[in-house]
């Protein structure tokens, strides 16, 4: 599954950073994720992220996310593992007033019942992850314009 999309904020990069870097508050920001523990400083090279992600459909998913590379303010460059495998990518930078995001990643199932399923059911799949990532930014905006 390949993703590509830019999300617009309306915060500083600074700003915006300066709440990502708040990893304990992700469960609380988004209920499909949970059993979240973090290894490392948080938003950090070498740091690892681990939780259970349950998306609008019946599975769910353990996953694992190293963060690879970190360039405060620009880039979060990570390898996720677990049920998901692949790269993933964020890459920030100013727009106006705000912050633009551009997120992509390539991520392949690893359960093999949702490897088949992402042979015959891919659609519905695909509308699944991008429900989460929908969810995962508009909760993000939510905490963001409650500052």
């Amino acid at each position: 599954m390949s993703y590509r999309h830019g999300f617009g904020f309306a915060l500083s990069p600074e700003r915006l950073w300066s709440e990502l870097e708040a990893v304990d508050q992700f469960e609380r920001w988004w209920p499909w994720l949970t059993d979240l523990t973090v290894d490392g400083p948080g938003l950090a090279e070498g740091s690892v992220l681990t939780g259970v992600v349950s998306p609008p459909l019946p599975y769910r998913m353990r996953v694992r996310i190293e963060v690879v590379e970190c360039e405060r303010l620009h880039l979060i460059s990570a390898v996720i593992g677990g049920d998901l495998t692949g790269p993933s990518t964020l890459r920030f930078r100013p727009d106006g007033d705000g912050t633009w995001v551009d997120a992509t990643w390539t991520l392949e199932m690893q359960q093999p019942a949702m490897r088949l399923a992402s042979r015959i059911g891919r659609p519905l799949l695909q509308w699944g992850h991008d429900r989460v990532v929908d969810l995962t930014v508009a909760g993000f905006r939510r905490r963001i314009e409650a500052l």
